[in-house]
């Protein structure tokens, strides 16, 4: 047992310890440029490429350098595998040349090592182990992957652990999916409160309004001396000393405050005057998660932009609160999306954005609105935290049962605690 993780985990004395180049082959096989592409992912493990929306890797040119996958075989994306970026294949296929396909010894159960890997021990080594990789990954060399200890009880054992893990996690699974279903069906019932509550019900523009409501140009809301517009167009490197900038990207992350900014030179800055912000201000992303909306706070204020957002500040008839949300309104945002336009890097014009129509009552009403759309919100919001909490919660449990199976914590055939991980 090598230093580090794993040599503080107390496995049962009857369990062997061998490196993963003793326990898999790595294989280098390659030459099927037509079986079927998998990747790797780390919610799924391994799965076939066609089978995810989220896999925004481009194929390369030459398939036949792909490596070959079969069913029981181990595969590591070199660049996740610290965060669980491997698992084991139940699919023929083939993978990018810069992922590591093993194959488990005859003495070794492949569900037994998916498992072992993906414990919170393995994971942690894992990362202990990796080269960091700026900006936000660890490479995980194959010289120094090989070296990797693999503890395991005896085949049959392992096999036992295996299918007692493959029947609770199944059942785990289940309960997540059903969290992650509600948690949707609150957001499509936080839309709704939206669309009823602050648009009255209208689906689009056209559509008939109720006295004291008309629809409304977005640039007729603001305040004409501070029209809508975007920012700096080449803010230049972050510096230390400067103005803070907002991109799009800040936007959509919930990242409006002074120390998650990057921040542009006073020169560059000087020149962008006309769309400085202040506070109460509306920004709205135009490149990228296009249609992201947040209000400025007040430390912000002097602060500017880039051209992946825009600003909109708020006209003498127009109660802020309000216009806040029913930018996220569903008669809105189709607008919004409708207008979007580009292949790689999707956005929105000012001009467009000016121009979207926004269902629009009296200020009085604007405020009446707002306040009973927020209470409602706020309610939606408290029982979505306690979903998501308990979703997390569940998680947890699952990650904690898989690493008290595979360092021997328990016995699964009587699923007994010798030392069971808290939670299991």
């Amino acid at each position: 047992m090598s230093a580090g993780v794993l040599s503080e985990i107390n496995f049962p004395a009857s369990w062997t310890t061998r490196p993963l180049w003793a326990a898999a082959r790595r294989s280098k096989e390659s030459g099927q440029p037509t079986a079927q592409p998998l990747s790797v992912f780390l919610d799924a493990g391994v799965v076939p490429r066609d089978s995810r929306g989220d896999n925004h890797n481009q194929l390369g040119e030459d398939l036949s350098r792909y490596l070959v996958v079969s069913p029981g075989d181990i595969v590591f994306n070199k660049l996740r595998t610290w965060q669980g970026g491997l698992g084991v294949s139940n699919y023929d296929g083939i993978v990018s040349p810069a992922y590591f396909v093993c194959r488990p010894d005859s003495g070794y159960e492949p569900r037994y090592m998916h498992y072992l890997l993906r414990s919170s021990p393995y994971l942690m080594e894992l990362t202990r182990i990796s080269k960091w990789m700026p900006p936000s990954q660890f490479d995980t060399p194959w010289e120094t992957l090989r070296r990797l200890p693999i503890v395991a009880p005896p085949l049959e054992e392992q096999r036992r652990i295996a299918s007692f893990l493959d029947a609770e996690t199944a059942r785990i699974d289940r309960l997540l999916r059903h969290l992650r279903q509600f948690e949707r069906g609150l957001i499509e019932r936080d839309r709704a409160v939206l669309l009823n509550v602050l648009s009255n019900g209208v689906r689009k523009p056209g559509d008939s309004l109720p006295e004291m409501w008309q629809w409304v140009p977005l640039a007729n809301l603001t305040d004409p001396h501070r029209p809508v517009m975007y920012g700096i167009v080449l803010p230049g490197p972050n510096v230390d000393e400067g103005v803070p900038i907002v991109k799009g990207g800040d936007v959509a992350r919930g990242r409006l405050s002074l120390s998650e900014l990057n921040k542009t030179s006073f020169e560059i800055e000087s020149r962008y005057v006309r769309s400085r912000l202040k506070g109460g201000d509306l920004v709205i992303a135009i490149r990228g998660s296009v249609g992201e909306v947040a209000v400025v706070p007040d430390e912000l204020a002097g602060a500017n932009l880039t051209q992946d957002a825009a600003r909109i500040s708020i006209g003498r008839d127009t109660e802020m609160s309000w216009l806040r949300l029913v930018l996220e309104a569903p008669p809105v945002v189709r607008q919004i999306q409708e207008r979007v336009t580009g292949a790689t890097i999707k956005g929105i014009n000012i001009w467009d954005l000016k121009r979207v129509m926004i269902p629009t009552p009296t200020r009085e009403i604007q405020v009446k609105l707002a306040q009973k759309a927020g209470e409602v919100l706020e309610r939606h919001k408290a029982l979505t935290s306690r979903v998501v909490k308990h979703r997390e919660l569940v998680a947890e449990h699952r990650q904690a049962l898989i690493t008290a199976a595979v360092t021997g914590q328990f016995d699964v055939s009587t699923a007994s605690g010798r030392n069971t991980t808290q939670g299991v």
